[in-house]
């Protein structure tokens, strides 16, 4: 119908044809551009969303540990640690008894395991309630430690047994939507002084 429309207004039929593949090629150079923007656009609001999810995370993990404290039953405030998951006691949300409170990457998420006490006496025996603080969350595949611990004198402490020794903690939590995509992935650090513990 456009050809027919063309060659009305006195256009040859190889003009026409010219015509038709000019804009066919300009309409096909368009559409890829177009669909390369939103898919290019689409990884980049993704790894944003996934590194702000992170960054609010990381910034919870961190508030919570520095606020370690002796349990409602009186057990030390540091229960374990481990490479990918710290256990500790804190009050966080300012009600009486003291929770334990326990952070881990399990596959790509950065999970967060909250135990209320219950009994009397006050025991930690019930099951933990979690909820996922981070997704995309690569330290595991990428072997990247996601807890690093400090004694009193900022010595590395690589003994995981000496848990009651551990003073300051660096949390590293490495952010990808793609790993098979670039950019590569990015990675957020902070740390937390458990003040609680200073001078014990």
């Amino acid at each position: 119908m456009i050809m027919k429309k063309l060659m009305q207004q006195g256009l040859s039929f190889i003009e026409v044809l010219v015509w038709v593949a000019v804009f066919t090629f300009a309409m096909i150079a368009v559409t890829s551009s177009l669909i390369s923007f939103y898919r290019s656009n689409a990884y980049t609001i993704e790894q944003g969303q996934a590194v702000e999810s992170a960054r609010r995370g990381m910034s919870r993990t961190v508030r919570e540990m520095r606020e370690v404290q002796y349990a409602s039953n009186g057990a030390y405030p540091i229960v374990s640690i481990d490479t990918h998951s710290f256990t500790f006691y804190a009050d966080v949300d300012t009600d009486s008894p003291i929770e334990r409170i326990r952070y881990a990457v399990v596959d790509t998420d950065f999970v967060r395991y909250v135990l209320e006490p219950s009994g009397d006496p006050l025991v930690y025996t019930d099951a933990e309630t979690s909820s996922v603080v981070s997704n995309q969350v690569r330290n595991v595949a990428n072997s990247i430690t996601t807890f690093t611990y400090y004694d009193e004198d900022g010595i590395l402490i690589t003994d995981y047994a000496r848990a009651a020794d551990v003073r300051f903690v660096r949390l590293d939590l490495v952010v990808n939507v793609n790993p098979n995509r670039l950019p590569n992935e990015l990675t957020l650090r902070s740390s937390a002084t458990l003040r609680n513990l200073i001078d014990r």
